[in-house]
């Protein structure tokens, strides 16, 4: 019966040094995978970003590019951002990891009901229809450069709704940044020249394109705060298929009533005409619908992931980096006017994202910190027990650091 007891004390005396210090390899190993994992979850996140950066930035452009060139269908403009999902299905081959890491697992014993979930799904996907169609008339009637830079206002409504739903922190950089682009984008309100760049449209369907462009960046933000509160609530489970199955589902029910709207409006009938009288032909035509269609999925793909590895702010947040990106290229491409109050509000908007990085420069800061102190004083407990049990002779053979198993 002594044997396994001498057996373990010579185990653990393998891992004194000389100096009689214990040695705690597996808490070293620990931390190398742990420093893996985290590696591994910058990776994502950087690929994430650079899906919605790529995506939003082209999406946008095709977008106002399909009615600069004659088109005029707000439906068939909203049905593009929506009906592309399919080719998201071969996704679900790609085989889950079997080991998840605590960053996509959330109380995995727990499963939600069908019902639930599809209730999300429905619900959000009325609400991203009702958001991708008010974003099709402010895009037909707004310059491109306008329009993004409206479009910076999704944060602050998304810090509001997150506020209540889920318990978002006020910090003053936090703070600093949702009044800087509350104000770079009401400062639009009094460009009185709707006519440059892109756009002929009057100053009635300015203010429309204005108006319908700040509804849907609020209830875009709502979309984002509600997602996330899913993902705690209902799924309980974060992994890229319950990414997949979102994204899918909301996108379906979204294309299912932007159908029901494109054939009740009659518009269906004038695609034909559309087509024929397209500016740059019908290839074209095809062509931008398509790649439209395409980059919009390549958008939601990232904007999801980003909620499931860090926040719906912070997803919120890399959808206005883009902010500075479209109207570059729609001064290139389209030949808008940036003058002096699109450039303030441009700054503003700048100003207001970089403060709200260095938040969360600090943030992960201090998580760095005080998970490093957790770790020290951890190692120190553990190195501590271990030679109190070398030299006391006693080890307990049901501990599970000893099991010879």
């Amino acid at each position: 019966m002594a044997e396994p007891q001498e057996l373990q004390l010579s185990i653990i005396a393998k891992n004194i040094n000389p100096n009689g210090d214990a040695e705690d390899f597996p808490n070293e190993l620990s931390n190398t995978i742990k420093n893996k994992k985290r590696h591994q979850r910058w990776l994502r996140i950087a690929l994430y970003v650079v899906s919605v950066l790529l995506g939003q930035s082209a999406a946008t452009l095709l977008g106002r590019l399909y009615y600069q060139e004659g088109a005029n269908s707000k439906w068939l403009g909203t049905l593009v951002q929506l009906v592309g999902f399919p080719i998201l299905l071969p996704l679900y081959f790609i085989p889950a990891s079997k080991h998840p890491s605590a960053t996509n697992t959330i109380n995995n014993h727990e499963q939600s009901s069908i019902s639930k979930r599809a209730i999300v799904y429905v619900l959000l996907g009325l609400l991203v229809a009702l958001n991708s169609y008010l974003y099709s008339v402010g895009l037909s009637y707004l310059p491109v450069s306008t329009y993004a830079l409206i479009c910076s206002s999704q944060l602050a409504f998304n810090a509001f709704f997150s506020f209540f739903l889920n318990s978002l922190k006020f910090t003053p950089y936090i703070i600093n940044s949702l009044v800087l682009l509350t104000v770079s984008s009401v400062l639009l309100v009094f460009h009185t020249d709707p006519s440059s760049g892109s756009t002929q449209a009057s100053k009635h369907k300015y203010m429309i394109g204005f108006i319908c462009t700040v509804a849907a960046s609020a209830g875009y933000g709502l979309v984002l705060s509600l997602t996330q509160l899913a993902f705690k609530k209902v799924f309980k489970k974060e992994s890229f298929k319950v990414i997949l199955d979102l994204i899918i589902y909301q996108s379906l029910v979204s294309t299912m009533v932007i159908l029901v709207g494109l054939f009740a409006s009659g518009e269906f009938r004038s695609l034909k005409e559309e087509m024929k009288d397209y500016g740059m032909g019908k290839a074209s035509y095809v062509l931008n619908l398509s790649f439209t269609a395409i980059t919009w999925q390549v958008f939601s793909v990232g904007c999801v992931g980003l909620i499931l590895e860090v926040s719906s702010l912070f997803s919120n947040v890399i959808s206005v980096l883009g902010v500075p990106i479209v109207p570059i290229l729609a001064i290139v491409i389209f030949h808008d006017k940036m003058n002096g109050l699109k450039v303030i509000s441009l700054l503003l908007a700048l100003w207001g994202f970089l403060s709200y990085i260095y938040q969360q420069y600090l943030d992960e800061t201090n998580s760095k910190t005080l998970q490093q102190t957790n770790n020290d004083a951890s190692s120190r407990d553990s190195q501590n027990g271990i030679s109190g049990q070398v030299e006391t002779g006693y080890i307990d053979s049901k501990s599970p650091r000893n099991s010879l198993k």
